[in-house]
């Protein structure tokens, strides 16, 4: 009887440690929903800040546009800019990692980060800030293309029709008169092109190089390149309110730069990378507050098929790389 009540309770203690097992299992997958959607909300407010700061840097270098070259224009923001990103590399603990700016594909990405930053000012300084910024924002569907073409990615047909349908919205937002496209947005969609192909180099840079070294590497490129070409393009003296413009473009590029690497790493990429397209919004605004651009119907239908199809294509190629491999 003795062995039986002994047996009974054995049982009922492996019954209760199962029962709390089960609750600690609970209590934790709670945990980490709550804590993985904590991490997305500060990744959305984290980007969405970001690309305020970077629409307050594209409206700033514009309206100093008017009174300085480019080329000096774009070495003083980027020069600036060049000394805040080394400060927050050093103060991050990143300068053992400066040799990596010399290796060939930090290069590479940098110089090609370079030469679309500096064409996509060149442009902007010619275009409407909402028509260069919608222009910009066909990155994800220009990725996605290369994607096919160069490395050989599988692209569904869904996917091609999303492409087809963002792009046939940035021509509802363009749109070329019957003489064709302007010179300056076929300039801001070949920047926006080199921004793809740098996209597909940037997966060749090894995880171990911290983010803020690829940015400052790309930033004193950008500062190298504008600097020659000023020395061809001249100076103009700088006035007092333009530079106090260009250090708050320059400040606002770099915070915009250090939360977009907030945001992608404390978010879900599925979750955080769609409010890019806040970005349009912020041009909008900002364009009619400074210039008093306001587009028209066609314009709006473009800007909603080109960020509708851009949503798409983030969310299916992320979906795409984060599924398991196939079983052998």
């Amino acid at each position: 009887m003795a062995d039986a009540d002994g047996h009974h309770d054995d049982n009922a203690d492996a019954e209760r440690r199962a029962a709390h097992g089960g609750l600690e299992k609970r209590y934790a997958a709670v945990n980490d929903q709550a804590s993985r959607a904590h991490a997305n909300h500060v990744g959305i407010v984290a980007m969405v800040v970001a690309m305020a700061c970077f629409i307050v840097n594209d409206t700033l270098v514009k309206y100093v546009s008017q009174n300085l070259p480019a080329a000096q224009l774009i070495f003083i923001r980027s020069a600036m800019a060049s000394l805040l990103v080394l400060a927050v590399a050093i103060a991050t603990g990143a300068r053992a990692h400066f040799r990596e700016m010399t290796r060939g594909w930090v290069v590479a990405r940098a110089a090609l980060d370079a030469t679309s930053t500096f064409l996509f000012l060149v442009s902007l300084f010619h275009l409407p800030l909402a028509i260069a910024t919608s222009i910009n924002s066909t990155l994800p569907l220009l990725v996605t293309m290369l994607a096919a073409f160069l490395i050989g990615e599988r692209v569904r047909a869904a996917l091609w029709l999303a492409t087809a349908a963002g792009f046939t919205g940035v021509l509802l937002i363009v749109q070329p008169q019957s003489g064709g496209f302007d010179v300056y947005a076929i300039v801001c969609f070949v920047s926006t092109a080199i921004m793809a192909v740098r996209e597909l180099v940037t997966r060749r840079v090894h995880d171990s190089v911290p983010s803020v070294v690829i940015t400052l590497a790309t930033a004193l490129m950008v500062t190298l390149f504008a600097g020659v070409l000023s020395l061809i393009e001249g100076w103009q003296p700088i006035g007092l309110p333009d530079f106090w413009m260009l250090v708050v473009a320059a400040i606002s590029i770099s915070c915009g730069y250090v939360l977009v690497v907030r945001s992608t790493r404390r978010g879900d990429l599925s979750v955080v990378a769609p409010f890019r397209y806040s970005a349009l919004l912020f041009a909008v605004i900002a364009a009619y507050l400074v210039w008093g651009e306001i587009p028209n119907v066609l314009a709006w239908c473009g800007v909603a098929l080109l960020v509708g199809a851009g949503i798409y294509v983030l969310r299916a190629s992320w979906s795409a790389r984060s599924a398991p491999p196939p079983l052998d």
